[in-house]
């Protein structure tokens, strides 16, 4: 018969550890530890404090750095669970110094870090450069959807939040109402009702003092959007596992190691309104980094994908310097590659696709009859419309607009291919380029010609392995895939501290 050694794995043993001996070279906590030691100017903390005659010693600004930001390196992403780790671990022992904060200091240094991240990270940014990690020849720029510390069930607009707080309200006189309809109700009862209507009175009381307290949010066509009671700042986001309340991280990162130069979060702001912040915010970190060494003939190439694409944006980049290829929606569509293969499809095109089966295809400006000469427009069901607006202007283009009579259009035979939904206030609405704004190229047009040629093609299918990995490591590898904090600048300073882990782990392998 077989004799093996007993597993002892879970039998406690008292040994002598030398804490410097645990941290080996070429790992994660040495490398973050060299860099906070010895390459980190962290003076800006001793603002914070002014105990050096009375009150008891704080903990080390960089003991408590190397915690958070080894904690997040392995997914601990709770101060409790940190402060835990620091308690029982070898390893958080080691980097502590066997220093063992409590979570809510842990938890109050992280909610600070807003006042001290932005330099860290372009120092870190600094010793990357130095390495020769950052390369200067292609930015990309993307977004991944955080969860918040905050619930999804406290958003609404303001008239919606307004009938959940009468909603609530009804249901605690409904328990006042039944108390006076029944006297001989059980004390358990009463005890339990009470303290029912005591929590449907507090949420009342909370909704009434957001709406009094704060203004209603609009988007970007002037029509009211969620608001959230919780966290403001963040907003209702529709992912591939359903819908969250968080905000989007977004990041440009070089595409040489994939070090990221730029990152903030942002939680009730559309993407398209993230790009030209973070390409000003880079170009501002780039002047921070040693450039005189990188003498470029070209423009840096910057790549972003079609969530991006607006003609205003396009506009921009045009004057950044950098040479940009940003998709649109149809890109794939145009690329004959794509043509035969669903596989490309992007979760967007197939809802659309789903959601139109079956309906027949909306007219479009070119199935009505338009007169520019004598400025007249018939629908395809020969109905005449008149002009509603005459050099109305749209991302630098000019149109003149017309507009369906309404009691034509109510008993239109057509209306199912004209309207998505029957006509109420107004008729059909249709509008034509001027002839000016036809001669004139909008940027759109002009980065689709640029984006399918050859060239184009190529290099904006360098995109997906430059900045993909990027999020996947973040939030799959580290497991930093939600957000502990509430508010804008907490959540971005947050979101700056698990960039600047993926960043230490780039350096990781320089340093031996």
């Amino acid at each position: 018969m077989a004799n093996y050694k007993p597993d002892l794995s879970r039998q406690n043993k008292f040994i002598p550890i030398n804490f410097a001996e645990q941290i080996l070279p070429g790992t994660f906590e040495y490398a973050l530890c060299y860099i906070v030691e010895n390459k980190l100017d962290l003076s800006g903390f001793d603002a914070w404090y002014n105990n050096d005659k009375t009150g008891a010693a704080a903990y080390p600004p960089e003991v408590m750095l190397k915690v958070i930001l080894l904690g997040y390196a392995h997914g601990l992403i709770s101060s409790r669970r940190i402060a835990k780790a620091c308690e029982t671990n070898i390893l958080f022992m080691s980097v502590s110094g066997d220093i063992q904060p409590h979570y809510t200091s842990i938890a109050g240094f992280v909610a600070k870090m807003h006042e001290q991240i932005e330099p860290l990270f372009t120092q870190v940014l600094m010793i990357c450069d130095e390495e020769g990690l950052i390369g200067r020849n292609m930015f990309a720029i993307d977004g991944c959807k955080l969860k918040s510390n905050a619930s999804k069930e406290w958003s609404g607009t303001f008239d919606e939040l307004g009938r959940k707080k009468a909603k609530l309200e009804r249901a605690s006189k409904r328990i006042i109402e039944r108390h006076q309809a029944q006297d001989g109700l059980s004390e358990e009862l009463v005890t339990q009702d009470l303290k029912q209507k005591e929590k449907l009175d507090k949420s009342a009381d909370k909704i009434t003092a957001f709406l009094a307290t704060h203004e209603e949010k609009t988007g970007s066509k002037g029509k009211p959007v969620k608001s959230n009671i919780t966290d403001p700042d963040s907003a209702k986001m529709t992912t591939s596992k359903g819908t969250i309340q968080g905000y989007n991280g977004i990041a440009i990162n070089d595409d040489k190691h994939q070090i990221i130069l730029q990152a903030q979060a942002w939680g009730s702001v559309g993407e398209q309104q993230t790009l030209q912040p973070a390409v000003e915010q880079l170009k501002r970190q780039l002047e921070k980094l040693n450039s005189d060494k990188f003498s470029h003939k070209q423009a840096i190439k910057f790549t972003a994908d079609s969530g991006f694409n607006s003609e205003a944006n396009l506009e921009f980049m045009a004057q950044s310097g950098f040479d940009t290829y940003i998709a649109d929606n149809q890109f794939r569509k145009r690329n004959p590659l794509f043509k035969e293969s669903e596989t490309y499809e992007t979760e967007q095109e197939k809802r659309r696709l789903k959601r139109s089966k079956g309906k027949p295809r909306l007219f479009t400006s070119d199935d009505f009859h338009y007169d520019e000469a004598t400025q007249t427009c018939h629908c395809p069901a020969g109905n005449e419309m008149w002009r509603s607006g005459i050099n109305v202007k749209s991302y630098n283009q000019e149109y003149t607009r017309f507009c369906g009579y309404l009691k034509d259009c109510k008993v239109c035979p057509l209306q199912q291919q004209c309207m998505r939904k029957p006509p109420i206030k107004t008729g059909r609405q249709v509008q034509f380029k001027s002839d000016e704004s036809r001669k004139k190229i909008s940027y759109i047009d002009q980065m689709k010609v640029k984006i399918d040629s050859p060239i184009g093609r190529r290099q904006y299918s360098k995109r997906l392995g430059c900045i993909e990995p990027v999020f996947g490591n973040i939030m799959v590898n580290k497991g930093m895939n939600k957000l502990t904090l509430r508010g804008q600048t907490k959540v971005n300073a947050q979101w700056q501290l698990y960039c600047l882990v993926h960043n230490i782990e780039k350096l990781q392998n320089t340093m031996h």
